[in-house]
Parts: structure tokens; C-alpha cells; sequence
């Protein structure tokens, strides 16, 4: 085969494997997804662009015949060279799986708030061997992603859902507050009642959980009433 007829096949492999990648990678990025998926995805996308490319020109350099001679060579002497580049690469491949760790592992995600080595900043970028952080003062921190995924980092985004609705009312000091806490314990299942203070007149706290902070609120409105007819029924409120 002419050397022309080689470069033609070279160019159309190389360009079949970019539109190939391109079309995957717009279809991956055309999602609407949550940040944990987003971060997922993100890290993805560059490991599959990056493996479609390296075998597509991998393919099409082996066209070339002096290309095959020198790769016969290579794989002729695969273990010599494994150890060599394993040596070289040794960190930058941990950094690679470390960050398909971090991906799907997800300490830390897109946008969330992180404290590094005592900077805080937020997550803009989880490349393939480096994490992007951006503190409180436009800077970046380029952190590797091996050095992430062994230290501790304080995430202040990812916070457990549930939450505690809490009300406060006033009691006067002559009452039986003994008898209106064992009342008040029943407005709720696991509510707890207790005296937060004794200044001027009783101060009760009423803590009751809840899924998430939009069932607190309404927790805490039904919470309210149903104490202020607890406290009538008890005679406190005339």
C-alpha cells in the first residue's frame, strides 16, 4: 500500500475517533443531574474521551509499517518496559485512580465547601490527576488527587438531611412544671421537653426531629399550637 493510502487511512481513523468522542462526550455533558451524579459524570467523560482517542491513534499509527516494527519490538520486550514505565508513572496513575475514587466515592463534590490543610474554598474542578479548589480569595489550590484521597477533609455541604424543630415557651415559676412537661412529651413522638431557663419565668424547649428543614418549620407552627392548648387545658393561659 502507497504511503498516501496509509496517511489517508490515518487521517479518517483519527477523525472517526474524535467525532466518536466528541458525540459521547456532548451526550454525557447534555444531562441534568444532581452534583454528586455531575461530579461522577465529569470524571467520566475525560476517562472515556481520553481512552477513546489513545486507542483510535493507537490504531491508526499501527497502520504504518515502520510504526508495527518498532511496537513489535516494544511488546518483544513488555516486561522490561512495564517495570520502567510503572516506575515512571507510578504517581501520576495513582493520582488517576484516585480521582475515579473521589469520583464515585464522592468525599467531596462540584461545588461543595471544603477546608484543606486549614483553607477553605469551594470544589470547581475533579480532573483526571488534579482536584481544583477555589478559596475565599479568587486563588486555586491544585491539590493531587492521591494527596485527597489519603488526608482528612472537612466537607461543610455534605450535612445529614434531618433536622430538629424546636420551640420555646414561658411558664410562670408558681406552676407545676413537672406535670406540663410530662404533658407537653405528648405532643409529639420522641419530642423532647426540658427547662432551658429560670429567669423571671420558666423557659421550656420543645425539640422534636424532623425529615428536612421544610418539615421543621411546619413541625414547629403545630408544635406551637398544640402547646398553647396543652398550657389553656392546664390553666397556665387564662
Amino acid at each position: 500500500m502507497p504511503l498516501w493510502h496509509r496517511l489517508v487511512v490515518v487521517a479518517v481513523v483519527m477523525l472517526i475517533t474524535i467525532a466518536v468522542a466528541r458525540l459521547i462526550d456532548r451526550r454525557i455533558a447534555r444531562r441534568q443531574l444532581a452534583p454528586e451524579a455531575i461530579t461522577r459524570y465529569r470524571v467520566a467523560r475525560r476517562s472515556v474521551t481520553t481512552a477513546i482517542v489513545f486507542v483510535g491513534l493507537l490504531s491508526a499509527l499501527l497502520v504504518i509499517p515502520q510504526v508495527r516494527a518498532v511496537a513489535g519490538g516494544l511488546l518483544a520486550s513488555s516486561a522490561v518496559l512495564g517495570i520502567v514505565v510503572g516506575f515512571a508513572s507510578q504517581r501520576t496513575l495513582g493520582n488517576f485512580v484516585a480521582g475515579l475514587l473521589i469520583a464515585f466515592t464522592q468525599p467531596l463534590r462540584l461545588g461543595d465547601d471544603v477546608v484543606v490543610e486549614d483553607t477553605p474554598g469551594v470544589v470547581e474542578e475533579i480532573g483526571l490527576i488534579y482536584t481544583f479548589v477555589r478559596t475565599e480569595d479568587g486563588d486555586r489550590l491544585v491539590i493531587p488527587n492521591e494527596k485527597l484521597a489519603s488526608d482528612t477533609i472537612r466537607n461543610s455541604t455534605i450535612r445529614s438531611r434531618e433536622k430538629v424543630a424546636e420551640i420555646s415557651i414561658q411558664v410562670p415559676l408558681g406552676r407545676d412544671v413537672g406535670a406540663i412537661v410530662d404533658r407537653l412529651r405528648g405532643l409529639k413522638e420522641g419530642a423532647d421537653v426540658f427547662v432551658g431557663d429560670l429567669a423571671g419565668n420558666v423557659t421550656l424547649v420543645i425539640r422534636a426531629p424532623a425529615a428536612d428543614e421544610p418539615a421543621a418549620e411546619r413541625l414547629e407552627r403545630e408544635l406551637r399550637l398544640r402547646a398553647h392548648e396543652v398550657l389553656r387545658a392546664e390553666g397556665v393561659y387564662a
